[in-house]
């Protein structure tokens, strides 16, 4: 089925351009400004910020939605061609965006987010529910949440700063100037990450869900545990794994256990229940809701309810 993607991707696209499909939609060119397209959430908030008034920047995938899932219409596909800068996440989970490039005949200025740090490969720790897998893996599978820690954020707003000026050279003094602006905010929530750790009690977080945080407890130094990888798609949760993470709760006498956004929160409420532990919200920036995209929450507010989190399942 793989080898005809492309095909269809390419259909699709031909179809948007020629008007016909009926819904498919014309060319966004909608101004003099800087195109920017971004695929998830963290990619574009980090452009907003480091293009500025420069640019428009336009967020692929909706908010709220499901982002290994993901699959492109056709206007989604002209976005993408008439974007003077590409801004992605990388890694299994934009295969699609890998399928339909393929397809495009104009080079493409595009930048992934997994290439701007040392990439983690997922891994399995202590009780954490395995995928079943079906076929062999044809290589390592790399944690894709790269930008859940601040010092990456800001590798990330580096490299991105210079890809906006090899784009829009006029501009460059502008997007280098947004981005040391921006790094400094960031050094200063990376610096109150560091104290909370500094100063807990404990070094232990628990994941009653997904874990989209592996480059957040490498950078922090904490231990953690977790029902699934980051990127699972199965998350109902196995007995033995529910049980697994309630034994660490009362052992090591961990006071919360946390969740994700847009998560169920099925899991984190049963072992609520049975331990009387808190449910905390440990937001990923994966995706971001409707309401809060309009008006206009970003990274940095994110992550900042995540400090006072962290410091309560620390204490």
């Amino acid at each position: 089925m793989k080898r005809f993607i492309p095909i269809l991707l390419t259909l699709s696209l031909c179809l948007a351009l020629c008007g016909c499909g009926g819904a498919a939609a014309e060319p966004e060119k909608t101004s003099d400004k800087l195109q920017i397209v971004a695929t998830v959430f963290p990619a574009y908030d980090f452009s907003r910020q480091i293009a500025g008034e420069r640019a428009a920047v336009t967020l692929l995938i909706p908010p709220g939605a499901e982002v290994h899932s993901f699959e492109p219409t056709a206007k989604d596909m002209v976005r993408i061609q008439n974007a003077d800068l590409l801004v992605c996440n990388g890694g299994e989970s934009e295969e699609w965006l890998e399928q339909l490039l393929e397809g495009q005949d104009a080079p493409l200025h595009m930048l992934s987010m997994l290439d701007c740090v040392d990439a983690l490969e997922e891994e399995t720790v202590e009780g954490m529910q395995e995928a079943d897998e079906d076929a062999e893996e044809e290589g390592p599978e790399y944690d894709e949440h790269v930008w859940t820690s601040p010092v990456n954020a800001q590798h990330i707003c580096r490299a991105l700063a210079d890809s906006l000026s090899q784009v829009d050279p006029e501009g460059a003094g502008v997007y280098q100037a947004n981005c040391d602006a921006y790094c400094e905010k960031l050094q200063v929530l990376d610096e109150a990450f560091r104290q909370v750790v500094d100063g807990a009690a404990r070094h232990t977080v628990i994941f009653a869900d997904r874990f989209p945080a592996r480059y957040f407890v490498e950078e922090y130094g904490l231990d953690y545990y977790a029902a699934f990888p980051g990127c699972a798609e199965d998350t109902e949760p196995a007995a033995g794994t529910v049980a697994f993470l309630i034994d660490k709760l009362r052992e090591e006498k961990i006071p919360a256990v946390f969740y994700i956004e847009f998560s169920n929160e099925k899991m984190a409420d049963i072992i609520c229940e049975d331990t009387g532990c808190k449910k905390l919200l440990f937001h990923s920036c994966h995706s971001i809701s409707a309401d809060d995209l309009k008006a206009g929450v970003g990274y940095l507010e994110l992550m900042q309810n995540n400090v006072t989190t962290l410091g309560e399942a620390l204490r």
